[in-house]
């Protein structure tokens, strides 16, 4: 993969040579902390299930339950697409605009599949469907142009 430079540890200035090398390791540290945001949240996923399956009625789940479910389990796919981001970044010292929109998203999937209609007002509806249809387009536009 092309090594870009937009944050060189090198530079002829030693505090600025110093100040990027604490960005890395900054990122190098939220790379670790959302690998244990990964493992939670897995955990989670399996609380949350255990618990919807032993309620009354035993082993089945509502639709409600089955919603709460997808919502953790797509909390969790967040986490890991934003540990992809970091660790991308890592590599090539560039933020990764596609993958970016692709988390976005993903996350406003989740927002749209867990959403409940009884409780939100229609302008809140086309603001998210706003959302979810500018993002498209900007991750149609970013596919084609890498191709």
């Amino acid at each position: 993969m092309k090594k870009h430079n937009e944050l060189p540890t090198e530079h002829n200035e030693p505090l600025l040579s110093l100040l990027n090398k604490a960005i890395k390791f900054a990122v190098k540290f939220l790379a670790v902390l959302m690998v244990l945001v990964i493992f939670w949240g897995v955990a989670d996923v399996l609380y949350v299930l255990y618990h919807q399956l032993i309620a009354p009625p035993f082993l089945l789940l509502s639709l409600s339950d089955i919603f709460k479910t997808f919502a953790a389990f797509l909390a969790v796919l967040i986490a890991i697409e934003i540990y992809q981001n970091i660790v991308l970044y890592l590599r090539t010292d560039v933020i990764p605009i596609k993958l970016v929109i692709a988390t976005a998203l993903m996350a406003i999937a989740r927002k749209v599949i867990i959403i409940d209609f009884k409780e939100i007002t229609p302008m809140y509806i086309f603001a998210t469907g706003f959302v979810v249809l500018a993002l498209g387009i900007t991750y149609y536009l970013l596919s084609k142009e890498t191709g």
